[in-house]
């Protein structure tokens, strides 16, 4: 595992992690071609790390959204909370989703600049504001989602993925982690 996965406390060595958390950081390294320095990080604390991919799991598959959209989402927040480590990786995976090479810089950057339906407009200043002000959120915020055509359980899945994000966001700032080089190029060709 990389060590410079984080910079602030210590990636556990591989031999010492329990099976379960082996087997998933595998999956994810056949899958991405690399290991994404968020799974040695995480794996610093199994329990903690368990729980958090779970829940990831649940948000990227038990949902309307698209997937698109949960970058998005992703992207907008990491921004707004200045993780570097967020914006880079959600940005490679938004990048190749939306077939989009532009909008994931957009995104981190002001979504109010970026190239979004109206829609998507509503969905990204809905979750600026719960990540900026969110004892501000409220009745007719949540209602403005439904007249951009949420469904009650989209805004609850929008909910819990910028909910989450902010927590990620957090502790990937607290660790110091670092994005891994492979991300920063992934999705950025139009071909």
């Amino acid at each position: 595992m990389n060590d410079a996965a984080m910079g602030r406390f210590p990636v556990p060595d591989r031999s010492d992690l329990p099976d379960d958390l082996l087997e998933r950081i595998d999956e994810e390294t056949e899958r991405a071609g690399f290991t994404p320095n968020v799974f040695p990080a995480f794996a610093y604390k199994p329990s903690h790390f368990r729980a958090f991919f779970d829940y990831h799991d649940a948000l990227t598959e038990d949902t309307t959204l698209e997937r698109e959209e949960i970058e998005m989402l992703i992207v907008t927040v990491s921004g707004v909370n200045d993780c570097l480590y967020c914006v880079v990786a959600h940005g490679a995976l938004l990048r190749i989703f939306a077939e989009a090479p532009k909008l994931a810089d957009q995104l981190a950057t002001n979504h109010r600049s970026a190239d979004l339906s109206e829609q998507h407009r509503a969905m990204l200043d809905f979750a600026v504001k719960l990540t900026e002000e969110p004892g501000r959120v409220g009745d007719r915020d949540v209602a403005a989602l439904r007249e951009a055509g949420f469904s009650t359980e989209e805004i609850w899945d929008v909910g819990s993925v910028v909910s989450v994000f902010n927590l990620s966001n957090r502790m990937a700032t607290l660790a110091d982690m670092r994005p891994n080089d492979e991300f920063y190029t992934m999705g950025r060709s139009q071909e």
